[in-house]
């Protein structure tokens, strides 16, 4: 279907999600950790206990609300169009809770780590609510690859705009510095946010439009409904098991980590290694807003090489670029100040615009399971569900340990500053190097590798 100037309806209304995520997202986490480190002084410890506690409530969240939308036969959860529209307002309010603090911050002050763990868990779980129901849409729109390339098209555009909602608050705050210019910013993004996923709430479809009134019950759920522990064992077991999904899992585990380390520390290790006589506060902004609104130029210009040689060899190359580009950057040394700010810059957005493709494997893998357990209805949020039980943590575990490596060498109060700046660049190296030759073992024996081949449904 199609609205005027041959925009398809259906993909626009569905990356309308994308859009307001995108917005939220990329401030959320590109500024909530230097805020509660630089601005609130979080202690160590209570940043610690903070993203263990998002850590749990992180991997827990994912595959509960992925079996209760896949099996529940409320409308508000099993329709995803609705689970949007529900959770939207919801999720905006959520995006708005770390930036105004609830009280005058004392160094250390334990209030300040409570509303850390209040923020990352309501942000992260009305976030699942809502994009779980989404990247089930993903897999539910069409079972074509070239129509869930459109999607990726179209969600590559919204991202693109939303993404440059970090270029704007830098702007706009001087990268934090006018925090309440960065809090009405704030507010105004979560409101814009809000409209846009409520769009998709209201306008997508799917080829499964009355799923709510079905669920996946053959020989698996007992009588006593949709929700047993041996249905959701036995679901989980069957996702689990398949050679496909491992091999993603855990590639995409090491994927999230590194994305993770990228977005949490790009600001300050760029405002540590390269002077600021070097760059200024303005071109800082640039190259920050850069790493979010590149990563979709960079997926748009390579639909028709993804269209010519499919995801898993793009995602592949993307691998052995960061590992060569690390290793490149390492023995050049962290006197190279331009170099090394091109070589975060581009890093970042490699990692990203792999990591955008990432829907796309897990849409073949949820159609070898549906024909493979001969399904009614495919587990759309089981799988995605699932995949994010085992890779979230790594969102917690990458700020953790590189929290700890930088006060280990004084980053804290900003002591022995040349051995500090020395141990950033080898994270900057060392870290995307070992990961990009995980990341290559991993995902080659990963079967789906020419499902752009098939022929159209």
């Amino acid at each position: 279907m199609k609205i005027l100037w041959g925009i398809h309806s259906n993909a626009l209304a569905y990356s309308m999600t994308t859009l307001g995520a995108g917005m939220m997202n990329s401030i959320f986490n590109f500024y909530y950790v230097k805020l509660f480190l630089n601005r609130y002084k979080i202690s160590e410890t209570a940043f610690h206990i903070a993203q263990v506690v998002f850590m749990i409530w992180n991997a827990i969240n994912d595959p509960l609300f992925g079996y209760i939308q896949d099996n529940s036969r409320l409308k508000c959860c099993a329709r995803r169009q609705i689970s949007i529209l529900y959770g939207a307002p919801l999720y905006g309010l959520a995006f708005l809770l770390p930036w105004f603090p609830w009280r005058r911050y004392e160094e250390g002050d334990w209030v300040c780590g409570l509303h850390l763990i209040v923020a990352l868990c309501a942000f992260d779980g009305l976030l699942t609510f809502v994009l779980l129901a989404q990247c089930a849409l993903f897999a539910e729109s069409s079972s074509r690859h070239d129509s869930r390339l459109q999607l990726i098209k179209y969600n590559q555009v919204a991202t693109l705009i939303g993404s440059t909602s970090v270029l704007f608050c830098g702007l706009i705050s001087d990268n934090m510095e006018k925090f309440a210019y960065f809090q009405g910013f704030a507010v105004l993004i979560a409101a814009l946010a809000t409209a846009c996923m409520c769009c998709t709430g209201k306008y997508s479809t799917s080829q499964y439009e009355h799923r709510g009134i079905h669920t996946e019950d053959a020989n698996l759920e007992n009588s006593d409904g949709a929700f047993s522990l041996a249905s959701v064992i036995s679901l989980t077991k069957q996702i689990m098991t398949e050679k496909n999904f491992l091999c993603f899992v855990t590639m995409n585990f090491f994927q999230v980590f590194h994305l993770a380390f990228y977005n949490n520390f790009m600001m300050i290790f760029a405002d540590n290694l390269i002077p600021k006589d070097v760059l200024s506060s303005s071109v800082r902004s640039i190259m920050y807003g850069a790493g979010f609104i590149c990563p979709q130029c960079l997926v748009l210009l390579s639909h028709a090489s993804l269209k010519k040689f499919g995801y898993y060899r793009i995602i592949l190359f993307s691998f052995y670029y960061e590992g060569v580009a690390a290793a490149v950057m390492c023995l050049l040394g962290q006197e190279h100040h331009y170099l090394l700010a091109f070589y975060v810059t581009t890093n970042m957005v490699i990692v990203q615009a792999s990591f955008s493709l990432f829907n796309l494997p897990l849409a073949d893998i949820i159609d070898a399971d549906l024909i493979k357990h001969k399904r009614r209805l495919p587990l759309s949020s089981m799988v995605f569900g699932t995949n994010a039980l085992f890779t979230k943590p790594a969102q917690s575990l990458a700020p953790m340990i590189v929290v700890t490596i930088l006060n280990h060498y004084g980053y804290y109060n900003l002591n022995n500053v040349p051995d500090l700046h020395d141990a950033m660049f080898y994270l900057v190296c060392l870290v995307p190097f070992f990961i990009a030759v995980l990341q290559i073992l991993i995902w080659t024996p990963f079967s789906i590798q020419n499902s752009h081949l098939a022929a159209p449904q």
